[in-house]
């Protein structure tokens, strides 16, 4: 799997659900809900307030250790 900004939150959990991990530590802790399932990288990393293309470096490099 490899993980861009345009990725939803929802489909990268139910592949890899370790990488919650990664949303936790950017303060979104609120996964289980509906609608942060639905959104894409960019856009929580938007809301949050962080890079998304830090964000999808750091799960894709973790993806590929595996």
């Amino acid at each position: 799997m490899t993980v861009t900004k345009q990725s939803l939150i929802g489909d990268v959990l139910d592949a890899e659900p370790e990488t919650a991990a990664f949303f936790f530590e950017i303060g979104m802790h609120c996964l289980g809900c509906p609608a942060s399932r639905g959104e894409n990288i960019e856009q929580a990393c938007a809301v949050h307030g962080t890079d998304a293309d830090a964000l999808v470096k750091k799960i894709n490099d973790y993806l590929a250790s595996k």
